[in-house]
């Protein structure tokens, strides 16, 4: 099976690494809203996400992979290090910008900028975290027709992340761990509460301790006096 897959990939590269790029980037959307243990999915946004990813990340990394083989040939020290500068220098900043831009675009948000202003520079430092290391194996040990494919490995978790700093958090890293290692507390309405049954009193039943009223005013009489009956009749 290996083999057929690195069969496949050579005979369409560009078709396979745009695809599985793709896949593994809108994953990691899929992945975050199951960390998020949201009650429904939002497909929509697991949709603006892969759109993103097919449209602009999967195919400006098969080319820019190209590109910087062809700049800077070989697997050696000198040309990886010079590979990994420009990547982390113009690639990295360029598709987060894409990322949080095109998202709020496909959203319909007036201000498609929002975002990038308030979580640009935290995701980007965070991602000096993260892709430098990754990036680094790519170049020196991962043949160019699977490099975008290894991207996407990668990007997967590189999503998640992404992900959740776009919805809740700021685009650092603490923010993140913290959002993944805490307990989600219960939020259940009135309404999701009353489709769950009734509660049920274990306390037992109330016990009167005052007892029984007493009647101190003593019986009414029934019929008028004598003298209430003489000024009636007069």
């Amino acid at each position: 099976m290996r083999k057929a897959f690195v069969k496949h990939v050579k005979r369409f590269p560009w078709l396979t690494n745009v695809a599985l790029y793709g896949c593994l980037f809108a994953g990691g959307d899929f992945v975050h809203q199951l960390f998020s243990r949201n009650d429904k999915m939002d497909w929509r946004h697991t949709r603006n996400v892969a759109v993103v990813a097919f449209s602009f990340h999967g195919n400006f990394n098969f080319f820019w992979m190209r590109f910087l083989e062809r700049r800077f040939p070989g697997n050696s020290v000198r040309m990886v290090v010079r590979k990994l500068f420009l990547d982390q220098t113009t690639a990295a900043p360029l598709a987060t910008s894409v990322f949080y831009t095109g998202v709020s675009f496909l959203e319909g948000k007036e201000d498609i900028f929002q975002d990038w202003r308030e979580k640009f520079l935290n995701t980007y430092k965070t991602g000096l975290m993260f892709w430098p290391f990754m990036q680094f194996l790519n170049f020196s040990m991962v043949p160019l027709y699977m490099r975008t494919t290894f991207t996407g490995c990668c990007a997967f978790v590189w999503a998640t992340f992404l992900c959740f700093s776009r919805q809740s958090g700021d685009g650092t890293a603490n923010a993140a761990l913290a959002w993944m290692f805490t307990p989600k507390q219960d939020t259940t309405t009135e309404p999701e509460a009353e489709k769950l049954g009734p509660k049920v009193d274990q306390t037992g039943p109330k016990v009167d301790q005052t007892g029984p009223k007493l009647d101190t005013e003593g019986p009414k009489p029934e019929n008028p006096s004598p003298k209430e009956e003489t000024n009636t009749h007069r």
